[in-house]
């Protein structure tokens, strides 16, 4: 549900598609056993950051950025 809060479709496209690159850059270094937590945690933070963004290339770099800060 972290998305449920972005009404334009386009928007959600953005984030959908941010969250699957960072998730694809973040999860090779993660512990085992925290995939859906850490997965979760990062689409909250994609959803916090999609009206910073410039396009889904920036919003996923901006969200592998937070997550690593809040790691």
């Amino acid at each position: 549900m972290p998305f449920s809060s972005l009404t334009d479709p386009i928007d959600l496209a953005r984030a959908e598609g941010a969250l699957e690159k960072a998730w694809a850059e973040l999860n090779p270094s993660l512990s085992a056993g925290s995939d859906e937590l850490e997965r979760n945690n990062l689409a909250y933070i994609v959803a916090s950051l999609v009206p910073l963004a410039l396009d889904e290339d920036d919003l996923a770099q901006r969200a592998v950025d937070r997550f690593r800060e809040k790691a």
